[in-house]
């Protein structure tokens, strides 16, 4: 036997009526939401700053009969040049190997093209002077210890502790932004509200400036020309509108 139970019309109608007075209430907040104003700027900070180290980097190599005899002879030239850095007064842990290679060594001749005339070994080191204004008197007493054994690669100035500089260069960045978020303000006729959003791009930037190692004019000692050094920030800022 099936069973038709009647339904209200009046119960019929009122399911969807709350649906949509529901869907009403919810729709009304979305649609009345004014979009947040807002200005977003670079800006970069940069400072100058004397290097106050220098990174010296200086190869010891020999050529013998055989790869035994010449990495012998390039070890003790390079315990010679260890013991004129410690003299100096630079700490071991400033004092690095970057290289060892032994190998054949070769000479070139039109008559009898390469012909091998022995054995090459080297050592490469990287020295941290944490003094730049020593760096030129190192860098002789170096070329002294391991005599003609020595090459000079490289001696590059740098910043060791850029901390302080770092901090001006973020305060010149926020000064700057400031400055061109205020100006975009003035040309938009709005007032610039509180900051939203700060983010730091990048990690202090140093550019360092060419330095020479030279004679000095008026003595037989190298003297390292400094130079300066670019610290940079770079940072983005964003401001409410008004």
């Amino acid at each position: 036997m099936k069973i038709t139970k009647k339904v209200s019309p009046k119960k019929l109608i009122a399911i969807p009526v709350a649906v949509l007075v529901a869907a009403a209430a919810f729709a009304l907040p979305a649609s009345a939401a004014t979009p947040t104003r807002y200005i977003t700027v670079n800006a970069e900070g940069v400072v100058q700053v004397t290097p106050d180290a220098v990174r010296l980097n200086a190869t010891v190599t020999n050529i013998a009969s055989t790869s035994a005899a010449a990495l012998s002879q390039t070890s003790a030239a390079a315990a010679k040049v260890r013991a004129a850095l410690k003299a100096k007064m630079i700490e071991t842990k400033d004092v690095k190997t970057t290289s060892i290679t032994v190998y054949p060594e070769y000479n070139y001749t039109q008559d009898k093209g390469s012909v091998q005339i022995g054995y090459r070994a080297s050592q490469s080191f990287e020295v941290i002077i944490r003094n730049a204004t020593n760096a030129g008197a190192i860098v002789d007493d170096v070329v002294a210890a391991g005599g003609d054994t020595v090459q000079i690669q490289g001696a590059t100035p740098f910043v060791l502790d850029s901390a302080k500089a770092t901090a001006s260069a973020r305060a010149a960045a926020v000064a700057n932004a400031r400055a061109k978020a205020r100006s975009y303000a003035q040309l938009l006729d709005v007032k610039l509200g509180k900051v939203t959003f700060l983010v730091e791009n990048s990690s202090p930037i140093s550019y360092p400036s060419f330095a020479g190692v030279a004679k000095a004019a008026d003595s037989m000692s190298t003297e390292i020309d400094l130079g300066k050094q670019d610290v940079t920030v770079s940072i983005t800022i964003r401001w409410s509108l008004g």
